[in-house]
């Protein structure tokens, strides 16, 4: 394969720790990490991207390992605040973390795109490695309940997961383009290879998938997809992929993961714990690597990423 290139499509906490794996073994003009932006909304004023957020931090060392989200060392005070004036505090902005909402929202307001803010952003973290909105279009994740459509943050934060879910939508699409460097990646005629990281299917890489012309540029591919399942001992480790495979009807098993993707997919990497489901993975026609995916540390995020790269022949730096 001549091509070097990687395009890595993420969302949430464990999307990002992969993606600072790849960063970190992968030269700049190597890696392209394309974001969901489908758990954006507007609160108090303030444009929040939780999930190019988690990739932007855990790239510049700034994210909180212990909590999960958000940035290390963090204080409360406007938050505080806000509380004492009666204000919404059902979503947490940290001092730190609420200086980037700041600096993303006045910039859109001021007419720069999605794409040109974080760019600017992440340059001035110090961020060498492409982080790009999967669209400059805003596509909203919506979860179907029995009270209704729930917009994303209200079902995962202030709901905390607990409605049963019945289904979910994005609002927007069709009608949202690639952002630009999304589109130029998929393109490129050095791409060797497409990774989905350890995202919620449903909530983190569909948005993804679900922006105008990517799914069918991704059929039409002539490099592997490879995807690291987010299940680990048959399981999610956080959020609520487990809760929301079983409320759709599926077993939580790397065999939904597999029927989700389908055709789409042609490697999958799975946990150790789950070693027992390679077989039947392979019976689909899938190439298949057991080995840890459980990312607590720098180490693990790296040797993650070989891993993934190795399963697309890929030598990392």
């Amino acid at each position: 394969m001549s091509g070097r290139h990687v395009l890595a499509l993420s969302g949430g906490v464990g999307g990002a720790k992969l993606a600072a794996g790849l960063a970190a073994v992968l030269d700049p003009a190597d890696l392209t990490i394309v974001v969901n932006t489908g758990d954006d909304f507007e609160h108090l004023g303030l444009t929040i991207c939780p999930d190019i957020d988690s990739v932007t931090y855990a790239l510049a060392d700034l994210n909180d390992t212990v909590r999960g989200w958000g940035v290390k060392d963090e204080t409360w005070q406007a938050m505080a605040m806000l509380r004492a004036l009666g204000e919404a505090d059902w979503f947490n902005l940290g001092d730190r973390d609420m200086g980037m909402h700041l600096a993303r929202s006045w910039r859109l307001r001021a007419g720069e795109t999605l794409s040109g803010v974080t760019a600017r952003l992440t340059r001035s973290l110090g961020i060498a490695h492409a982080i790009v909105p999967m669209s400059d279009a805003p596509v909203r994740t919506q979860v179907g309940t029995a009270e209704g459509w729930l917009d994303f943050q209200r079902y995962f934060v202030a709901e905390q997961c607990r409605p049963v879910a019945t289904g979910v939508r994005f609002a927007g699409v069709p009608g949202a383009a690639p952002s630009p460097a999304f589109a130029a990646a998929l393109a490129r005629e050095d791409l060797a290879a497409i990774v989905v990281c350890p995202s919620n299917p449903y909530l983190s890489v569909d948005p993804i998938l679900s922006v105008d012309g990517v799914r069918a540029a991704l059929e039409a591919r002539r490099v592997p997809l490879i995807a690291v399942s987010p299940l680990v001992g048959g399981t999610s480790l956080k959020g609520p992929l487990a809760k929301l495979l079983g409320e759709l009807g599926r077993p939580v098993s790397n065999a939904s993961i597999a029927d989700h993707y389908g055709d789409l997919l042609d490697h999958i990497v799975i946990d150790g714990a789950d070693a027992a489901d390679a077989g039947d993975l392979q019976a689909r026609g899938l190439c298949v690597t057991v080995a840890p995916t459980v990312m607590c540390d720098a180490g693990d995020r790296e040797r993650l990423a070989r891993v993934a790269l190795s399963a697309a022949r890929i030598k990392a730096g």
